[in-house]
């Protein structure tokens, strides 16, 4: 152990932390309730079902380029076609293995029929801490959604168990002020459940979310096991609460449990269409992702519970070194986070099972692409942490899987621009049939119609077949939630139409994004836009002129030049004219609730509505801010102890170590 680990270990010690030796005994394995089978050979399975498929994709574009010799432009298209279609043979086995285990309820941590579940009979013997981070948000939403957590828990058995924090980072006065007024409020409705419940704003919110949370661990996190992080948006029942709760206290060595957070109150077409869309496919693709990923799961920010202690030792984070996109504050924490407790040997895990977690998404394409930007910036950034030292292969994965959802964009829109010139330079170059002095016989252009026929068939089923898969699934196994086998189908067919529709669009922002952030443009993390609004002319034409201009010109010179090119890229190319209208048309509010009573785009939450989600839609209606003067809200006593900062370079401290929990 180097000199720098030794003071760290040293620090934690005489903070209070007792060492508490890592449970590896027969008796903690049957008393785990997340149960692992074959681990060590996931990785190996996907890879041998990906690299093959990516080299006969690969294959298929050589073939049709070498007959007349591959030239400059060729090459360079096969070198991306090939990292591109890596990047779709992964999603495409996860999208397969999730449906074979899905079909067969096979669980893709034990393969068992059934995982083992944590005994909900045995009550909860540690404190656990829920906590809302928030930002310039919106006062009604982010206090009606807090108090329907709240609410959900305090009829239940275990509700001495938790206490509710709502961590203001706001620096909106007014909302500042609305924020305090209405808690004054929340806190008299509450009675004497109101002692579990606080609110704590930050002067000076330092490190964003990162900061936000930081703080609550170093000043209240000795008196919690765990902590339930909800994002703004976010509403979680009560039985999933504690179910968390209770995996974590009969999981020693877990500290990480991610929910699959479901888009829910969505009015407009597009939210009710990315609503759909996330209701019909995440258990499917989520399966397959856990099958892989085992017990180094994700961290998607919210939605999920927390070990506090090995949080507060391991997920310190580092101000990089170096500029931007790959240095300053790691922005994107989560992954960051998730990796850095699984390389000291904790275990993370995806709860497949999509019931009782939810958030709402962006309800219209600009605000979706705004919030995309941010991430855009922030997944860019794992790929300068590839080499942290002793990451699991399964986080690297998350790394770089996180930054191509991206990239992949880019690298998609250089190909058929490649494509495009190479078109364009043989339509307007006098082919040479007599290459050499000597050559008898000409060397006619060769076409290898049957070679792109095959390639196009082969990538549409790499695309597309997951999702007939995930329909077909739902049809056998989860009709009755999207209103019966017709509508599911009538919204899963507009569902694959408005895929295509808006796949040209969404791929030009993220190569703008993309491309912005590697020449250095940094972005501002601010609060995301929650409630729907339809997007006016002015906005939507402002945000697609350059696209859809582009598309013009590039449709008109393939046209001219190459009709057969232009057939083929005319889906692209009608996506990115129709850009405006598209973007205009499907922020209607009034447009989605017509889908809804057309029974299109159903989900299983508008089918029957659980008790939480009732709780915020009624509350939604009836909220009002007090017009009293606010009081200044009671806090905890400080239990202050430091979170050191995780040095990349070196090993992590050992597992073991544990933080004091004063609640014991």
């Amino acid at each position: 152990m180097s000199i720098n680990q030794t003071k760290r270990t040293d620090t934690a010690l005489s903070n209070g932390a007792k060492a508490v030796p890592q449970v590896k005994s027969d008796t903690a394995k049957r008393g785990s309730h997340f149960i692992l089978k074959g681990e060590h050979m996931r990785l190996f399975i996907m890879a041998m079902l990906v690299i093959p498929s990516t080299a006969l994709a690969g294959w298929s574009l050589y073939e049709i380029f070498l007959p007349n010799g591959l030239t400059n432009l060729e090459i360079a298209q096969l070198g991306l076609g090939l990292t591109l279609f890596a990047w779709l043979c992964m999603a495409f086995w996860t999208g397969i293995i999730g449906f074979f285990l899905q079909l067969f309820n096979i669980d893709p941590l034990s393969l068992r029929r059934i995982q083992a579940q944590p005994d909900s009979a045995t009550p909860l013997g540690q404190k656990h801490a829920v906590v809302m981070p928030v930002y310039n948000e919106d006062t009604r939403r982010i206090m009606v959604g807090f108090e329907a957590c709240i609410r959900e828990l305090m009829d239940s058995d275990n509700s001495a168990q938790f206490d509710f924090y709502m961590l203001s980072d706001t620096r909106d006065m007014a909302k500042a002020d609305a924020e305090l007024r209405a808690f004054t409020r929340l806190k008299k409705r509450l009675g004497g459940y109101s002692s579990q419940v606080f609110y704590r704003r930050r002067e000076k919110n330092l490190h964003r979310k990162v900061g936000n949370l930081k703080e609550f661990c170093e000043r209240w996190g000795a008196n919690y096991e765990s902590m339930i992080v909800l994002d703004a948006d976010s509403v979680m029942t009560g039985e999933r609460m504690q179910d968390l709760a209770r995996r974590i206290e009969q999981n020693p060595d877990t500290a990480l449990v991610q929910t699959i957070p479901m888009p829910v109150r969505q009015n407009t077409f597009f939210g009710r269409f990315v609503q759909f869309a996330a209701h019909l496919y995440s258990p499917m693709l989520a399966t397959g992702l856990s099958f892989w990923q085992t017990d180094s799961a994700n961290y998607w920010g919210h939605n999920a519970i927390i070990r506090i202690a090995p949080f507060m030792q391991h997920c310190g984070l580092p101000t990089l070194e170096g500029r931007a996109p790959f240095g300053g504050e790691i922005l994107s924490h989560d992954f960051v986070e998730a990796a850095l407790l699984r390389r000291a040997g904790w275990q993370a895990y995806l709860l497949t099972d999509t019931t009782g977690s939810y958030e709402e998404v962006p309800s219209n394409i600009v605000d979706y692409a705004i919030r995309d930007r941010r991430w855009v910036q922030g997944n860019i950034q794992h790929l300068g942490l590839l080499n942290v030292k002793g990451l699991k292969m399964a986080n690297r994965l998350h790394f770089l899987f996180g930054a191509f959802a991206y990239i992949s964009s880019l690298i998609l829109f250089c190909m058929l621009a490649l494509g495009t010139a190479d078109a364009l330079i043989r339509a307007t170059s006098v082919p040479e049939f007599f290459v050499s002095e000597y050559q008898l016989f000409p060397s006619w252009q060769v076409a290898r119609q049957d070679m792109m026929m095959v390639t196009m068939w082969g990538t549409a089923a790499l695309l597309f077949l997951p999702k007939l898969l995930g329909i077909a699934l739902a049809l056998m196994k989860r009709r009755s939630e999207f209103g019966g086998a017709w509508a599911l189908i009538k919204g899963a067919a507009l569902e694959l139409t408005m895929a295509v529709l808006i796949a040209p669009l969404m791929m030009f922002y993220h190569s703008y994004f993309v491309i912005s952030v590697f020449v250095g443009h940094s972005v501002k993390w601010e609060a995301q836009e929650r409630e729907g609004r339809k997007v006016p002319w002015t906005v939507a034409i402002k945000h697609t002129q350059i696209m859809s201009c582009l598309a013009v010109a590039w449709g008109v010179t393939t046209f001219y030049f190459t009709p057969s090119l232009f057939m083929w890229l005319l889906p692209v190319l009608v996506g990115m004219v129709l850009a405006a209208p598209v973007i205009r048309l499907t922020s209607s509010d009034k447009l989605g609730l017509a889908m809804r009573r057309w029974g299109v785009f159903v989900i299983d939450q508008e089918v029957k509505e659980c008790k939480a989600l009732k709780r915020l839609r009624v509350a939604m209606d009836y909220f009002a801010i007090s017009q009293h003067n606010a009081e200044v809200p009671a806090l905890p006593e400080n239990t202050w102890q430091n979170m050191p900062v995780q040095t990349l370079s070196e090993k992590p401290l050992p597992m073991r170590y544990r933080l004091s929990n004063n609640t014991q």
